[in-house]
């Protein structure tokens, strides 16, 4: 008797080891395509075009937009789908746009965005002054 409750055991055991492994993996090779997509030639597009959106001289000598890096740990699936992304402008971790990158009908695009306050502030002065 005390044999089969530890034959169940190992085999309740190796289920459960087998359910996590399968998990991590599916988990891994998610975050692998989301930053296959997040690091691709079409989201850099997407990007620099949103960012010229903010600032028609970006990435030029007048421009406030000089250069944007990705935030590799921000990278997260949105529950409500998509990617969240963060990028963080001229090296500066304060001045930073969060992102939802999407894919509609083959397509990425940059949906909803939040931009942090002293970008938006540095934005915001820089138009004024100009």
């Amino acid at each position: 008797m005390k044999k089969k409750w530890i034959i169940i055991l190992g085999i309740v055991i190796i289920v459960i080891l087998g359910v996590g492994v399968k998990f991590y993996m599916d988990e891994k090779k998610l975050n692998e395509e989301m930053m296959n997509v997040v690091y691709s030639d079409e989201a850099k597009e997407v990007f620099e075009k949103r960012l010229t959106n903010l600032d028609a001289r970006a990435f030029t000598e007048e421009g406030i937009l000089q250069s944007y890096e990705i935030d590799k740990e921000s990278i997260k699936r949105n529950p409500m789908g998509g990617i969240n992304v963060t990028l963080i402008i001229n090296g500066n971790s304060e001045l930073y746009i969060k992102y939802t990158m999407n894919n509609f009908n083959g397509e990425l695009s940059g949906g909803a965005s939040v931009t942090s306050e002293k970008l938006t502030k540095l934005l915001g002065d820089w138009e004024e002054n100009k």
